[in-house]
């Protein structure tokens, strides 16, 4: 690692007067980040915003109503517009800036978070057999670490999977580099650092980008909404909006703060588990000011994952670089939490983690490439929860399925296909099975089937609740007190113009 060793020792001397002087102050930021607010959308949503303006003023002066907002007006988090303002974790700070990876300077391509103390660190990771080499380091560094970490490092723009042994070393260095700034620290000893990678498969990164990119990095940390701003634009390559989303609960008498950030498109249909064997990218961060010893974050964490990130899918195709992460610092206060010490504060942690999660990943589908519909999906009365959890993944990832909602045909004998060849570890019951669309303004559902019975259906009913963005579809199996829920969206001709060009 002769690009770590060289540049290590003049980034602890340049670098630890400042460090100390952030680390001992209060939570003011180093320095505030700027950026466009539309610095990385897609060519799609810049075309979209580029005509709003011209679109706005022929509606003034014709009384028309505007035109509908993008996806990307719609779900940036917006501190102006949020009924509350976003708060971030006590003790983390972050940045994002362009380092080379990507061709367009105008696009931020690394993301760094740290934190001013050792973390409790967990981690879920893909299980494609083709893991990419940041997963890899991750994983060791959380072993040898024994669930410690203090910073997280991300770069978009090259996935780094698949690129054997430089890969592997690239990644290191990627990791030895923020640990280099992080033991300049005069506050802790402790360094650790987690690495993402995602975007282009089969091609080495440019490394010494990447690694000047993280020593200018360090200058342009800051705690306040910018600086988290640009992290998620950091995190994009196909998204049309960053995902950033925070959080605060009361937790053991204390306020307790967590942010999150993923990102993904398209290549979505995680299957992450924890680290150990045998286990375009899904990448997501949650940091948390909460204190809980390494073991139970582990635990709340893969509890959390197959309630979230688990149950997404855009395209039915598992990456090779999959990875969330949760930190957790302490630095709120509150007593350290643990599944068997204080079970009751570690179940309220381990519920939040998860809807927050769900939240994060909910915002996955809904960019998903050329996706037009967000689609709830719910099985109920399964006799496991995995094989509710099977038979609505199932659903979600049928092809038929995705282009009928595209279409707005009620052709629900394309459900009822998928769920009879979904093999969910028990026997399907053909006249136990009920299935319905409901809609998501509150009016009653409409069945199409009913105990293996097909109902008259109104097909302009049909209609009229497919054409609408967000509608669920409900299956009752009959079988038992089991259920689980599944996030997806249609399958449309913009999906497949996206990725026939991805790499040009």
């Amino acid at each position: 690692m002769a690009a770590v060793s060289k540049s290590a020792s003049p980034l602890k001397a340049a670098l630890a007067p400042a460090l100390a002087r952030f680390f001992s102050a209060s939570s003011s930021p180093i320095r505030s980040p700027s950026s466009s607010a539309s610095s990385d959308a897609s060519p799609s949503a810049a075309k979209s915003s580029a005509s709003a303006a011209p679109a706005a003023a022929s509606s003034a002066s014709t009384s028309q109503p505007p035109p509908p907002k993008t996806k990307a007006q719609r779900f940036t988090l917006d501190p102006a517009s949020s009924s509350t303002p976003p708060k971030f974790p006590h003790g983390f700070l972050a940045t994002g800036l362009h380092c080379g990876v990507k061709k367009d300077r105008s696009k931020l391509d690394l993301a760094v978070i740290i934190s001013d103390r050792p973390c409790s660190a967990a981690g879920c990771f893909t299980r494609n057999a083709f893991v990419a080499a940041p997963v890899t380091v991750s994983k060791d560094v959380l072993a040898r670490q024994k669930g410690i970490a203090r910073g997280l490092v991300v770069n978009s723009g090259c996935a780094n999977a698949v690129t054997g042994a430089q890969g592997l070393e690239d990644a290191r260095a990627m990791s030895d580099q923020l640990d280099s700034f992080l033991s300049a620290s005069s506050s802790s000893d402790g360094t650790g650092t987690l690495v993402m990678s995602t975007g282009v498969i089969g091609q080495h990164l440019p490394i010494q980008k990447i690694l000047q990119g993280i020593e200018t990095s360090t200058a342009t940390l800051g705690t306040n909404f910018s600086a988290w701003s640009d992290c998620a634009r950091a995190f994009m390559t196909t998204d049309t909006f960053p995902k950033l989303r925070t959080r605060t609960i009361q937790l053991g008498g204390k306020e307790v703060r967590m942010v999150g950030i993923d990102k993904g498109a398209g290549m979505i249909h995680p299957n992450m588990g924890p680290p150990g064997p045998p286990h375009a990218t899904m990448l997501g961060v949650i940091a948390t000011d909460a204190a809980i010893e390494p073991a139970s974050l582990q635990t709340a964490l893969t509890h959390a994952v197959d309630r979230s990130f688990n149950s997404i899918s855009v395209d039915g195709d598992m990456s090779t670089n999959d990875t969330v992460v949760v930190l957790a610092n302490g630095a709120s206060g509150i007593s350290e939490i643990s599944q068997d010490k204080t079970p009751a504060e570690y179940e309220q942690f381990r519920d939040e983690l998860t809807d927050f999660a769900a939240e994060l990943a909910q915002l996955i589908v809904r960019d998903g490439e050329g996706a037009e519909k967000f689609v709830k999906v719910t099985v109920n009365g399964a006799p496991t929860y995995e094989g509710a959890h099977k038979v609505a993944s199932t659903i979600s990832t049928s092809s038929l399925v995705k282009c009928a909602l595209h279409g707005q045909d009620a052709n629900w004998g394309r459900i009822l296909c998928a769920v009879g060849y979904s093999q969910p570890g028990f026997e399907i019951d053909p006249t136990k099975v009920s299935v319905s669309f409901v809609p998501q303004d509150g009016t009653p559902a409409l069945q199409l089937l009913v105990n293996g019975e097909p109902e008259n259906v109104d097909e302009g009913r049909a209609s009229e609740i497919l054409a609408e963005e967000d509608l669920e579809i409900r299956v009752e199996l009959g079988l038992g007190d089991e259920s689980a829920t599944y996030w997806t969206c249609d399958l449309s001709h913009e999906y497949i113009s996206i990725n026939a060009d991805y790499r040009s």
